[in-house]
């Protein structure tokens, strides 16, 4: 099989009209490759092969770059990204999207140590991880002098959407944000102190992923 190069990155991206530039080519294909040799020996991710990857992850993060440059968020925002597993969407949102502090939350140590080692070989500005609870993350954050909220929150599949609210609202800051990935559109019903800031949707390989966007009043 083929091994991830800019060029083959470039060329499946253009099958779903998305485009990168040299350096982000370069460092997708860097992220993929690293991927798939430790998901060999760990079961980091579902798909074994680095286009599979690519082709139904990678693309989120691609789609989700774009989504947060039309939210109302500070130009260099505090976010906090629940669950980061292998760095989905994160890692590839930050070639993409590299706005502010953004922390990779996960409290398994292995997939911390293999974020840690993709973020040392491609250096990513204002990117770091986070081993801990998701609730503990925000103490960290203002150790580094960022401040005790956050201004982005964004969750994939961390926990029920609903439970979620609960969970974040009190770490985000008076204007923060908290962005879901879904399987669903969002609900057309929300909490009273929550409202539904924008929402989006995309195809990935015949499936419809969705981003929502979600404010609350405090």
């Amino acid at each position: 099989m083929p091994r991830p190069t800019p060029e083959n990155v470039t060329k499946t991206l253009s099958q779903f009209d998305l485009e990168a530039t040299d350096d982000q080519a370069e460092k997708l294909a860097v992220y993929l490759d690293l991927l798939e040799k430790w998901n060999r020996k760990m079961n980091l991710v579902g798909p074994s092969r680095w286009e599979e990857v690519l082709e139904t992850l990678v693309v989120d993060s691609i789609h989700l770059a774009t989504f947060l440059r039309t939210l109302p968020l500070p130009h260099a925002p505090v976010s906090l990204d629940f669950g980061a597993g292998a760095g989905l969407p994160g890692i590839p949102l930050r070639m993409f999207w590299n706005a502010g502090e953004y922390w990779l939350v996960e409290v398994r140590q292995k997939r911390c140590g293999f974020m840690r080692t993709a973020l040392g070989r491609l250096k990513l500005s204002g990117t770091r991880v986070f081993m801990g609870r998701a609730e503990n993350s925000l103490k960290q954050v203002a150790k580094q002098g960022f401040g005790d909220q956050a201004d982005l929150i964004l969750s994939k599949a961390f926990m029920p959407w609903r439970k979620l609210l609960d969970f974040a609202g009190p770490m985000l800051g008076q204007n923060g944000i908290l962005v879901i990935l879904s399987n669903d559109p969002a609900p057309e019903t929300l909490p009273e102190n929550w409202g539904l800031l924008d929402s989006t949707a995309h195809s990935a390989m015949g499936k419809k992923h969705h981003f929502w966007a979600l404010s609350q009043s405090k």
